[in-house]
């Protein structure tokens, strides 16, 4: 893959991020050098499948902060997707607290100035939420593309989410938007 296109795609404990491999291939194949975060759950969820996803990525799956001495194993970022964004993962980005590597990440980038696209993956119940709207205008603020409302994720009611709805083209035509591609 070229170097000059490195997409790190962050992953939430959310339903879509089952279907994490075909996004990767649509990436790779729209000429993307993808690696993979998760957050703590979500590499949980995906335990039996991260060998796998490290052969197809090539890179190492991250999901905890590496020690002082590690190395980064990954190559320098062009942009970030944060896809799919749960409720916690959202609050704690724009609150900036930092226990998940992922949020870690993503709230470092904001200072950096890295093109960073999120796409939540909540329920009317947590959107109803007041911290939901404080949190994403936070993250507006800071100059994140949030793909929240029509022609991006619309959150349903609560049980009643599938999956395989999930805007994930809508994702990576913003993410090479961003990326000026």
């Amino acid at each position: 893959m070229r170097s000059d296109r490195v997409l790190y795609l962050l992953g939430s404990a959310a339903p879509p991020v089952f279907d994490v491999r075909p996004v990767i291939g649509q990436a790779q194949a729209a000429g993307w050098d993808v690696c993979l975060g998760l957050t703590s759950t979500a590499a949980d969820w995906l335990a039996g499948d991260l060998a796998e996803l490290e052969e197809l990525t090539g890179h190492p799956i991250r999901h905890r902060h590496r020690t002082p001495e590690e190395a980064d194993p990954w190559p320098p970022a062009t942009v970030a997707l944060i896809a799919p964004a749960t409720f916690n993962t959202i609050n704690s980005w724009a609150l900036g607290l930092t226990s998940e590597w992922v949020v870690a990440f993503a709230s470092e980038a904001v200072g950096r100035g890295l093109p960073l696209v999120m796409m939540p993956c909540v329920n009317t119940g947590l959107t109803g939420h007041p911290q939901f709207d404080r949190s994403i205008g936070t993250l507006r603020g800071a100059g994140v593309r949030v793909l929240l409302g029509e022609g991006a994720f619309v959150p349903d009611a609560p049980k009643q989410s599938d999956r395989t709805t999930y805007p994930w083209s809508a994702a990576l035509a913003a993410v090479a938007e961003a990326a000026g591609w």
